[in-house]
């Protein structure tokens, strides 16, 4: 929607979770969870509801996807190996990488800036 509340769009349909959404930095997609496979996995979508992309395939939960500040990778929390843990992959899927071996009952990412 607009920033005054009006324009109102759905932009998916299916059991997706409310507060694990979030807007690609430029604004032109919005990563977000759902288990619309029978499984909580990451998807991204235009912001006009086009070219929905399933981005994970785990048959585990995974959820609180985040944006890099640059837009090129996205965070996101996940039980694939049986704790929840962060991982991050490239804004297209690939590249998953596990970033965090700690067995946090809630890990959600949440991106920094880097200092030097």
């Amino acid at each position: 929607m607009n920033i005054d509340g009006t324009d109102v769009r759905q932009l998916t349909t299916g059991s997706e979770r409310s507060g694990y959404s979030h807007w690609s930095p430029d604004g032109t997609q919005v990563a977000f969870c759902s288990n619309r496979t029978g499984s909580w996995e990451i998807y991204v979508v235009d912001a006009d509801g086009s070219n929905l992309v399933q981005l994970t395939d785990f048959g585990s939960m995974s959820a609180a996807p985040r944006w890099s500040p640059d837009g090129t990778r996205i965070a996101f929390q996940s039980d694939l190996d049986g704790d929840a843990e962060i991982y991050v992959m490239n804004a297209d899927g690939s590249d998953l990488q596990q970033v965090t071996d700690n067995s946090a009952e809630d890990a959600r990412p949440v991106w920094v800036p880097h200092r030097d």
